[in-house]
């Protein structure tokens, strides 16, 4: 089936919305504690009784999927994008890679200044590739995606090779292993004790870690992770094509693909949970159990995620109407998101990083949740546009974006 894609989709805001809300579970370890607790909850902040839980709750339904999740979306963006450009009789591949531009300098401006954790930069290097793949028809791009995956997992199983590979050296705690250790493992308390240090210091000493540690991620993400990130953009573009993302197929339909897709792919996130538990958070299980192998199934369950939010959505509800405004704004609320989490956990801030055990982070994600979804819908009657996604289209079209929506301006002159 081929949708249309040159009008607002309700249904995709929805979806972003869903997603927005939902990495914040798992970035706010991210911002609240040292890097490698991220995937291994033994390094910081605690791994029993209510901290084993909030990971294991983490692990079972959201890590990964909820990233995945916003890949599917910027594939479809994108078609939306070029469709609508060459549908008002501009130049679709001037359109996109002008966003593309400005999003990669909004990402880089993101991740050295504000957070390290950015994914715009990224984002911005894939859709660059992807662009040329647009008009695949609907089997080749998931037989091309699903191929992507393959490799990106192979790549990471070559990693996790590589560390037990190291493992065996007499003297294994120095160079590639030792980086290894610090990102997955248990780094030592030196390692940790310079990150708590740098984030409850000051601005400028933040600032310099980043530059030090960060400047080059974006293209150590292209390598590593652009095989798995395009793989997705393409399976988006696919959910779009085919009416799944565009919220046409039956609720029926949406109920049994979320059903067959979480009873495939839950008992599998289980079976590796038990595995991590089991070898307490080992190096060599977290690169297996946690990084490479949920790859294998994490698209099937990502598709799962996309039937049910729109199964259970009811159009007419209240969340539901919040959630999408939310999703309307993404971009203003992913760099809303990060400000407000720096200002909380950084040391120019409230100073709270490495404060907080793991579940303790949660009561966090719900007050950044509620204020995200106050201020959007009520901005989205008086305006067109976020003001991050009205500057963004301001600059990709070379010219100021009319924002005030048209029945807020008649309100305002009667």
């Amino acid at each position: 089936m081929q949708h249309p894609t040159s009008v607002r989709l309700p249904s995709l805001d929805l979806v972003r919305g869903t997603a927005l809300l939902g990495i914040l579970l798992l970035n706010i370890v991210s911002f609240g504690m040292p890097e490698a607790a991220y995937f291994n909850p033994r390094a910081y902040g605690g791994w029993q009784g209510a901290d084993l839980i909030a990971w294991a709750v983490n692990f079972l339904f959201f890590d990964g999927r909820m990233r995945g999740l916003f890949s599917f979306l910027f594939g479809a963006s994108l078609l939306i994008v070029t469709d609508a450009a060459e549908a008002a009789g501009r130049d679709p591949a001037r359109a996109h890679y002008a966003r593309m531009a400005w999003l990669l300098l909004f990402g880089l401006a993101h991740l050295w200044l504000v957070w390290h954790g950015d994914i715009l930069a990224h984002y911005a290097l894939v859709g660059m590739i992807a662009f040329p793949l647009r008009k695949l028809p609907v089997s080749r791009l998931v037989s091309l995606g699903a191929v992507l995956v393959l490799v990106s997992t192979a790549l990471f199983g070559m990693l996790a090779h590589d560390a037990w590979r190291m493992s065996l050296a007499p003297q294994p705690a120095h160079g590639e292993y030792a980086s290894l250790v610090e990102a997955f493992g248990i780094p030592p308390e030196s390692r940790i004790a310079g990150e708590l240090a740098v984030r409850r210091g000051a601005y400028a000493g933040v600032v310099a870690q980043r530059f030090r540690e960060y400047a080059g991620s974006p293209l150590a993400l292209l390598t590593l992770y652009g095989w798995e990130t395009l793989g997705y953009m393409l399976f988006g573009m696919a959910a779009l094509r085919s009416g799944l993302l565009a919220g046409a197929w039956p609720r029926d339909t949406y109920r049994r693909w979320w059903l067959r897709c979480w009873a495939i792919t839950l008992p599998v996130y289980a079976l590796l949970a038990a595995w991590l538990i089991a070898t307490r958070f080992s190096l060599s299980s977290v690169l297996l159990a946690a990084v490479t192998l949920p790859g294998l199934v994490r698209p099937v369950m990502i598709l799962g995620w996309a039937c049910l939010i729109l199964c259970i959505a009811r159009s007419d509800g209240w969340l539901t109407r919040r959630v999408a405004a939310a999703g309307q704004m993404a971009f203003s609320n992913y760099l809303a998101t990060s400000l407000l989490c720096v200002g909380f956990f950084d040391g120019y801030g409230l100073g709270w990083f490495g404060h907080l055990s793991r579940w303790q982070l949660y009561p966090v994600v719900l007050g950044v949740w509620a204020l995200l979804l106050l201020w959007s819908q009520p901005w989205l009657i008086h305006f067109r546009y976020g003001p991050l996604e009205w500057l963004w289209r301001s600059l990709a079209r070379g010219r100021l974006q009319p924002i005030r929506n048209s029945l807020a301006n008649r309100s305002q002159s009667h």
